[in-house]
């Protein structure tokens, strides 16, 4: 596990004023509240409200699950990045692994009654977030999820 404090080097940097902490965990499923944690602390610093601060916490838990539990197939042999980058205006959020890409059109759907997993976690990250913006495709190694919040 690593943990670095520098500017960020993706797309979401270059905003005035932003700072980027990035995390790297392993790919199990133990690790997803160490990234909840560092969300936390970020969120003291700004004192972003309790209502934004539970969106963003299921967000983030939702795109760090899915690189989990899908990335990497049932072995788990891999990482996942995360960078925060808190702006004055905003928190965005970056999700990196470079493990099975997917579709991320895929919809939901209803099997006999039953509502499938597909789609349903980036469903609910694009229903919180205020920015929002993936990459990945079936057949590709990696994806990418970015989200933000407005403060």
């Amino acid at each position: 596990m690593e943990i670095m404090d520098d500017r960020a080097t993706s797309e979401w940097s270059g905003r005035d004023g932003a700072r980027s902490i990035s995390l790297r965990i392993p790919a199990k499923a133990e690790y997803i509240t160490l990234c909840r944690l560092a969300l936390s602390g970020l969120a003291q610093v700004r004192q972003i409200g309790d209502e934004a601060m539970a969106e963003l916490k299921l967000a983030l838990t939702e795109a760090v699950s899915n690189s989990v539990r899908h990335a990497y197939g049932p072995a788990g042999e891999g990482h996942v990045d995360i960078t925060y980058e808190l702006a004055p205006d905003r928190l965005g959020i970056e999700v990196v692994d470079d493990g099975e890409g997917f579709d991320p059109d895929e919809a939901p759907s209803f099997d006999g009654g039953e509502l499938s997993e597909g789609g349903l976690g980036i469903a609910i990250i694009r229903s919180v977030a205020d920015e929002f913006e993936i990459q990945s495709s079936p057949g590709v190694r990696g994806s990418r999820l970015c989200f933000a919040k407005r403060l």
